[in-house]
């Protein structure tokens, strides 16, 4: 009783990992991020680990972080483990200046960004394959003759 009440509960929670101030635009993350969204979490690490963008690194960081919250936290199979939600928001946005012609300024805005990345865990259903036997047509018993019967 208490092994599926922990099931139940275990069900309900959701595995969460927040990476706050990454520096990058929001949308060169959001490029990443919709790439991995809804693989198997080692997967996904996998390709981040072999993703040309300088914001992969980052990314899968924060994945293995939230893989490791719930191997440790909450006792997650990691092999079951996959990106149910993966996000970005804005995070702060520093400004500095940059001198220009005839005694102007113009600004440079440097944003950053916080990634999340929400588990979920997909239950192996094991899809049954049936086996369908070749049915035989019945075989009637073959009826001799023999000579004698004639007579």
């Amino acid at each position: 009783m208490q092994n599926r009440e922990a099931q139940l509960e275990k069900n309900n929670i959701s595995v969460t990992a927040v990476n706050k101030n990454v520096r990058s635009s929001t949308r060169k993350v959001a490029l990443v991020l919709d790439f991995i969204r809804g693989k198997k979490a080692d997967v996904a690490i996998r390709d981040l680990e072999f993703t040309r963008k300088r914001i992969a690194h980052d990314v899968k960081k924060t994945v293995q972080s939230a893989v490791a919250n719930a191997e440790n936290n909450y006792q997650y199979d990691i092999d079951t483990l996959y990106i149910k939600e993966a996000y970005v928001g804005k995070s702060i946005v520093m400004k500095r200046f940059r001198p220009r012609a005839k005694g102007r300024a113009s600004a440079i805005k440097k944003p950053f960004s916080r990634i999340t990345i929400i588990l979920g865990e997909k239950k192996e259903t094991k899809k049954e394959t049936k086996v369908e036997t070749k049915k035989e047509p019945k075989k009637e018993p073959v009826k001799t003759t023999t000579t004698e019967d004639k007579k």
